[in-house]
């Protein structure tokens, strides 16, 4: 029941990284049918091109051997070994090319497929494919019911096929039994490469339908719920929670540092309660004043709070303080069309400051 209720919750297609990833566990789309094709197109080609030149001069290099069987010599086992030697070469010539063209037919049916991938994960033994139950569902589910109606077609059809072209040789077949023997291998050629040419149109129907199926199948396999698109999110992009918590972190400790820096001032800019700019001015080191700390509402307090503390003076001007605020950032000088409106401050702090003094 919680496998029904698991399989109805995932409606969503899956993502990117959900498709990679099976793909990297070797989870991939496959067509069983396409290998069979495969190796008919190389049973065409083998027929066509391989058996017709390659067996005639098989048997004429055979046949010439035997002939000359009076003269081969067989007093040992050496000399036996050395003609089955010899008779191993032309056959093994023979067939080089067969097994080649299999085993190209059988890699290409894969490769064609899906791109080449080495998975050690699935070697590894997974115990629960022996489950019954399991195995009950697979043969009886929607995979079993597919695997089912697809060897009802292959069946029907290669009946079909096979029982038309004996119809249609039949006179051929017939009279094959009234000629020269030599010319049967021909004549069985030829119906056998007619057989596997009507096989090899249904099979390119039926991998067609097949891949297509394979792959929806595949991708429908993939499908996740909204809570694991979810969960998905959060791992690639971080927990929103986390990151809240880390930017909260970080703003912490750069207002510490930010108010380490207040008792450095030269003055501070402040709007009486709303904005406060804090501003240090050393004309040795940089041409203008240069925003060391400012801040809103409780940081403005604050700074004015740290700003009296430390005997640095507190200059209130609303405009300026709020314009200050919205126009300069931490550690970098005041804009220029600030110049003269800060300079009469520090002017007036300066001088204030010598007659204080005296």
């Amino acid at each position: 029941m919680s496998d029904e209720t698991d399989k109805d919750s995932k409606t969503e297609e899956p993502t990117e990284k959900k498709v990679r990833d099976a793909i990297e566990k070797g989870n991939t789309p496959v067509s069983r049918e396409a290998p069979v094709l495969a190796t008919f197109i190389a049973a065409l080609l083998i027929g066509g091109f391989v058996v017709t030149s390659g067996a005639r001069q098989l048997v004429v290099k055979l046949t010439h051997l035997l002939d000359l069987s009076g003269g081969v010599r067989l007093g040992n086992s050496a000399d036996a070994l050395l003609l089955s030697h010899a008779v191993s070469i032309e056959t093994a010539i023979f067939l080089a090319p067969v097994i080649a063209l299999l085993s190209v037919a059988g890699l290409a049916s894969a490769f064609l497929q899906n791109s080449p991938n080495l998975v050690f994960h699935r070697i590894k033994p997974d115990f629960s494919k022996l489950s019954p139950s399991k195995g009950w569902k697979r043969i009886f589910g929607a995979q079993g019911l597919v695997e089912f109606l697809k060897a009802v077609f292959k069946f029907t059809t290669v009946s079909a096929i096979v029982f038309g072209q004996f119809r249609a040789n039949e006179v051929e077949l017939i009279n094959a039994m009234f000629t020269d023997p030599s010319a049967l291998p021909e004549t069985i050629l030829q119906i056998s490469m007619r057989l596997i040419a009507g096989v090899c149109v249904v099979t390119i129907l039926l991998v067609t339908v097949d891949v297509l199926w394979s792959r929806s199948h595949w991708r429908k396999n993939l499908r996740m719920s909204k809570q694991e698109i979810k969960d998905e999110h959060k791992q690639a992009e971080g927990d929103p929670i986390v990151k809240a918590r880390q930017r909260s972190l970080a703003r912490d400790r750069a207002r510490n540092r930010m108010m380490s820096g207040v008792p450095q001032a030269t003055l501070v800019i402040a709007n009486p309660t709303h904005f406060a700019v804090a501003l240090r001015y050393d004309g040795d080191q940089s041409p203008a004043p240069i925003v060391i700390a400012k801040g809103q509402d409780l940081i403005a307090l604050k700074i004015r709070e740290i700003a009296e503390s430390n005997n640095i003076p507190v200059i209130e001007d609303v405009q300026l303080a709020r314009s200050l605020y919205a126009a300069t950032e931490i550690e970098q000088m005041i804009p220029p069309e600030f110049y003269r409106a800060v300079a009469e401050i520090i002017c007036y702090v300066y001088s204030r400051q010598t007659r204080t003094a005296v």
